[in-house]
């Protein structure tokens, strides 16, 4: 599996289509990949919400709040990311796409949970009540405070299967989210938003902590992303950017 750690936050929407040019070419045979990058600023919006009323106003609202607005590859609804935070997805093929959605979403959550452990957090699987894109595979702290979140994509011949992990600035995400989930008529509770900083643990340590759980399951090998998967990115960013103007 190769391992890629290079962000691309500019243009916002970049990121983003690099995952979706990697699933695209893992679906045609190209090697698994791992990404696990620092972010830039952007409130990142599922398929709920682009049909949502509200839509528009809560772009508005994230980039009122300094964030730009992107469309996600994987489900779920409006969820953070910012420098404190890491963006990981993991590309594999998949034979079947009906076969297999639950394990790998198991796999995911039982890698990050045993990542947080290791660096003396109170990690849990499970949705916290009142959590911002919920989900039954989201990983928190203590049955409280919501620390990774995960989505899934699947296509012929490939999963993605990516999310966030929210490292410092949980308080921030809850400060971003309330004007944009209550543009999208989301119920939710910001003291759910929570974080790893407890563990006194940076970015880095963080990273290498998720790292080291993938690596005792998998065969890593460092790479870079390719040109031909940045021109493919480039040529799939107008469907991760905001399907609303003015």
């Amino acid at each position: 599996m190769q391992l890629l750690d290079a962000g691309f936050p500019d243009p916002p929407a970049l990121d983003t289509a690099v995952s979706h040019a990697l699933l695209l070419q893992v679906a045609q045979g190209h090697p698994a990949s791992l990404r696990l990058h620092i972010p830039g600023s952007i409130v990142a919006f599922g398929r709920q919400d682009v049909v949502q009323s509200g839509y528009q106003a809560a772009c508005k609202a994230a980039e009122r709040a300094g964030y730009a607005a992107v469309e996600r590859l994987a489900g779920g609804r409006a969820a953070v990311f910012h420098p404190g935070t890491l963006s990981f997805s993991m590309t594999a093929p998949v034979d079947d796409p009906r076969v297999g959605i639950t394990e790998r979403f198991d796999l995911i959550s039982t890698i990050m949970r045993d990542a947080f452990r290791t660096l003396g957090a109170d990690a849990r699987i499970g949705e916290v009540p009142g959590e911002y894109c919920p989900g039954t595979h989201s990983v928190n702290i203590g049955g409280s405070r919501k620390v990774m979140g995960v989505g899934q994509r699947i296509i012929s011949g490939a999963a993605h299967i990516g999310g966030v992990v929210v490292v410092t600035g949980g308080t921030k995400i809850a400060d971003v989210l309330v004007p944009v989930y209550e543009a999208l008529s989301i119920e939710w509770d910001p003291s759910t938003s929570g974080d790893l900083s407890d563990t006194g643990a940076t970015v880095e340590q963080v990273r290498q902590a998720i790292h080291d759980q993938f690596e005792r399951r998998f065969d890593l090998t460092r790479s870079s992303v390719s040109d031909e998967t940045l021109e493919l990115a480039a040529s799939l960013l107008d469907t991760h950017r905001p399907s609303v103007s003015g």
